[in-house]
């Protein structure tokens, strides 16, 4: 019975691995990339809003008049612009939302592979004593 108690507690023990500098700088990385990634992922969710609110305001324009003028935001603020020109300008906002879509997505991908390179890292070191999921 008391082999069983002093296995137990060798086990907690095994736990107890030191912490050295390079694998607390790799916990911190792992951190800040896990924060840029929430970060991107949030901005990405914002672009996808961003997108659907110019793909309904362009089948709107399809059915608008081109001798017509249209309220288009630019920036914080509404002007009047010829249908065909407001066209032009959604079809330049939709491509810098694409690219910036492009942009962060590869960032996450990014994020994420290297996130998956430290957690394999730090798992093997620290095996149950350290968690690195949400």
């Amino acid at each position: 019975m008391n082999n069983m108690r002093m296995l137990a507690e060798e086990e907690e023990n095994d736990d107890g691995t030191e912490v050295t500098w390079e694998d607390q700088q790799r916990i911190n990385t792992f951190s800040k990339l896990n924060t840029r990634l929430r970060s991107i992922e949030e901005r990405l969710e914002e672009l996808k809003q961003e997108k659907e609110a110019l793909d309904d305001l362009s089948t709107e324009l399809e059915l608008t008049d081109e001798d017509e003028s249209v309220l288009y935001k630019i920036g914080e603020s509404f002007l009047h612009l010829p249908q065909p020109r407001a066209m032009k300008r959604l079809e330049k906002d939709q491509a810098a939302i694409s690219a910036q879509v492009l942009d962060l997505s590869a960032g996450a991908e990014q994020c994420e592979k290297e996130m998956k390179e430290l957690k394999v890292t730090l798992y093997a070191r620290f095996g149950r004593a350290i968690n690195l999921d949400e």
